[in-house]
């Protein structure tokens, strides 16, 4: 399924980001990977669904996002080299309070919740490698749970454009408004060349 180059390369990404693996728990891991190619636009998760898989993004961008009064309130982005899941549903086997919806035209690869567990309790290396992404999605949504109580508007922006310097040539401007809690109409403003701090 995978030709050793490409095998590699997305092992050396994941390693680099997260945790090592064993060439056997490598292997194992990507026995257990199905690769999907996702078009823009497409909703991965719905709220209410159980959703028991998750997903590392190859090549794309998706965003999990509530619906409160028929407003769709984004709450976090994943890019290349990043997971994304339902937290609640997959951890939990709950119903799933969000939608994830991919924003590009996307390659990803797919694991169930069955065989991350299989996994876990065959390598403590994959165990290390889900804490590892857990800690890592966990520490971006509390660092935008920060940035909303105590960051202006401008600086949200600036963070945002910091830790991803081409978001707004790939995310549409109404999504990022709703990640940074802000209406459309200021981040419009806070965009423009004449804006002042």
């Amino acid at each position: 399924m995978y030709n050793s180059a490409y095998f590699h390369t997305i092992l050396n990404a994941i390693q680099s980001k997260y945790s090592k693996l064993s060439a056997d728990t490598a292997t194992e891991m990507f026995s257990c990977l199905k690769p999907l190619s996702i078009s823009k636009n497409t909703l991965l998760v719905r709220e209410g669904q159980y959703a028991d898989k998750t997903y590392y993004i190859i090549k794309g961008c998706a965003r999990a996002y509530y619906v409160k009064d028929g407003k769709e309130i984004t709450d976090w982005f994943a890019f290349e080299n990043e997971f994304i899941c339902s937290i609640h549903s997959f951890f939990n086997d709950v119903p799933s309070p969000h939608y994830i919806e991919i924003l590009e035209d996307s390659d990803l690869l797919e694991i169930t919740r069955a065989d991350a567990i299989t996994l876990c309790d065959k390598h403590h290396d994959f165990e290390r490698l889900q804490k590892e992404v857990v800690v890592h999605t966990l520490l971006k949504l509390q660092k935008r749970v920060e940035s909303l109580l105590f960051e202006t508007a401008h600086s949200r922006y600036q963070s945002l454009l910091a830790a991803q310097p081409d978001i707004t040539l790939r995310i549409p401007l109404t999504h990022i408004a709703s990640h940074l809690g802000i209406t459309l109409e200021t981040l419009s403003r806070i965009r423009s060349p004449k804006y002042v701090i």
